[in-house]
């Protein structure tokens, strides 16, 4: 056996076995290359703001959502979306989040642009996947990675406020998976689930302001 051979015969690329299990590994964060950034870390260019926009501090007006220091930042202080101004089918991609104490945030998937009502808000016309300061706490069906009131996660991966939490997602067709700071913590086909069958299968990728300051960079994007 040559040295190729023994190379094939042993790779496992998520994965090593140990005592006969196959035992899981974070997959690693998308290279630049393979993804296309779509936060310049300048601006909010190819973003839009759906809901509100600014807030006011004493008389000064300011912006809900900015960009500082190369990270896109919501100060939660006002309800909305961060919308990536491109519809998608089946995609991959990658956020990494830091939230402040009680931050409830939130990432839309294969949604409609938010106008207001409670039916265009992501977690009902099609998915939110959950993000909250609630590292530790028991997974259920509004807890960090759950798909919001639908579907509760397979663990509660969040970390704790402060620390950087790295999220990919995977839709393609009916399915759904994604993995929150290297555990899979959904793993569905919507086809299967009576009350999520007729989701829709393509829509816009969006972040979510709902309460307390939270902050996203390398937001990555590889459509399928």
């Amino acid at each position: 056996m040559n040295g190729l051979q023994r190379s094939r015969m042993f790779r496992f690329p998520l994965g090593v076995l140990l005592g006969g299990a196959l035992l899981w590994q974070a997959a690693p964060a998308p290279a630049a290359e393979d993804f296309t950034d779509i936060f310049n870390g300048k601006d909010l260019s190819g973003w839009v703001v759906d809901g509100g926009k600014t807030y006011k501090e004493g008389n000064e007006e300011k912006p809900v959502w900015s960009v500082a220091d190369g990270l896109i930042v919501s100060t939660g202080s006002k309800f909305g979306f961060l919308r990536y101004d491109k519809e998608l089918k089946d995609f991959r991609v990658h956020v990494e989040y830091r939230m402040s104490k009680g931050c409830n945030s939130g990432i839309g998937i294969r949604t409609v642009k938010f106008t207001g009502p409670a039916n265009t808000r992501p977690s009902y016309a099609a998915y939110e996947i959950q993000v909250l300061d609630d590292a530790g706490r028991q997974p259920n069906k509004g807890s960090s990675g759950s798909l919001y009131r639908y579907v509760a996660p397979k663990v509660n991966a969040s970390k704790p406020a402060g620390e950087w939490n790295t999220i990919d997602i995977e839709c393609r067709g009916p399915k759904i998976h994604v993995t929150l700071n290297g555990q899979v913590i959904q793993d569905i086909d919507q086809t299967t689930i009576a009350e999520l069958k007729n989701k829709p299968l393509a829509g816009y990728f969006c972040l979510q302001s709902h309460t307390k300051r939270i902050e996203f960079r390398n937001v990555r994007l590889k459509e399928l």
